[in-house]
């Protein structure tokens, strides 16, 4: 690609942020668009809601990415209002987008809800056999991530730029005020254990205490991304993206309890979802903040225990096989428990974690 402008689409998101962040290193020009502005060095902020059309074309009018990075979501109450607020945003995007004619790639980030469903019916029916491979296809049930993919397929040829799809599993990475955040939502909830004398109990279920996992780091995510904006046998394809390696939670939560100076409780085989074990925690971590100097006291701020208690409470095992990007040239390889200890540095350094 001779131009090297990039929009990212949710700046100011986990997944966002991180793949702001490479792409500045890179020497790209890069707009980051948000529903507020963002601050991230090297990113020129966009400020637009991307359910208002007209908006959302005034705030792209003199922007001319040649790849777009799409990032972001708005969680609803049900189903069918995700699909019709998320597809109805992925439209307002490229279509405010198509008067410059500039775009050559636009890459969506989706998930394992591709494979597992959507919230309302969640590792429930008939779900492919895992690892989970791109050829598995969509499941017979309405699923917003299709409605942005079918959005994306549309634009992509009446404009003829190329696109793909990146299907994480969990994202560890940093973010304020995002609504899936398990790293910094177990950073709190172990800081609280530590604070309280509670427990470190791991909160799901015996499938995934017992059960080989995966999960992707938000650096390995933005490179992943970058890597099939610029290679030429991933225009038009879909992907799964996770670090690489794979675990169980019983090693990885012991490990993890170390790191805060904690000894893991044992695990009984009873689900105790987080967010009934923090339910009354604001006042808590409010003071905890106040005490230790720290940035951000309202603890909704940084975790999302629904979203946690969501993937460790599944049923079934999930992991996820990366075979396709490796054909293709993608080696990019991250260590699940290094990804954690990385977070929770940055977290501390960034005063928001004691």
């Amino acid at each position: 690609m001779t131009e090297k402008i990039a929009l990212v689409v949710g700046a100011s998101g986990i997944v966002g942020g991180a793949t702001a962040a490479l792409l500045a290193a890179e020497g790209w020009t890069v707009h980051g668009l948000s529903r507020r502005p963002t601050s991230q060095a090297g990113v020129l902020p966009v400020v637009a809601d991307l359910q208002d059309a007209e908006a959302t074309a005034t705030a792209l009018a003199d922007i001319r990415p040649d790849a777009v990075f799409i990032t972001t979501w708005l969680r609803q109450d049900s189903e069918a209002e995700n699909i019709r607020v998320n597809a109805a945003m992925v439209r307002n995007l490229l279509d405010g987008l198509r008067p410059g004619g500039s775009t050559r790639h636009v890459a969506l980030v989706t998930g394992l809800k591709h494979y597992l469903g959507p919230f309302e019916a969640y590792g429930k029916g008939v779900l492919p056999q895992t690892p989970f491979r791109e050829e598995q296809g969509r499941l017979d049930v309405e699923n917003f991530y299709y409605a942005q993919e079918d959005e994306l397929f549309a634009a992509a040829e009446r404009d003829g730029f190329g696109w793909s799809v990146h299907r994480p599993h969990t994202v560890i990475g940093k973010a304020v005020g995002n609504a899936m955040n398990m790293g910094t939502t177990l950073a709190v909830y172990a800081t609280l254990c530590r604070e309280t004398g509670r427990p470190f109990r791991f909160p799901g279920s015996a499938a995934q205490w017992h059960g080989l996992t995966d999960m992707t780091d938000a650096i390995v995510l933005a490179k992943h991304l970058l890597w099939a904006t610029q290679t030429a046998s991933a225009r038009n394809e879909a992907f799964n993206i996770v670090n690489g390696d794979v675990f169980r939670w019983q090693w990885l939560w012991g490990r993890i309890a170390t790191w805060f100076g904690l000894e893991a409780a044992p695990f009984d085989g009873e689900v105790l979802p987080l967010e009934r074990q923090m339910a009354h925690d604001a006042a808590i971590w409010r003071r905890i903040a106040e005490r230790d100097g720290l940035v951000e006291t309202d603890i909704t701020r940084l975790a999302s225990p629904w979203h946690t208690d969501a993937d460790l409470g599944r049923p079934i095992e999930v992991v996820t096989d990366m075979s396709k990007s490796r054909r293709m040239g993608f080696t990019t390889y991250q260590p699940t428990d290094d990804a954690f200890f990385a977070l929770f540095e940055r977290l501390r350094a960034d005063r928001l974690i004691p």
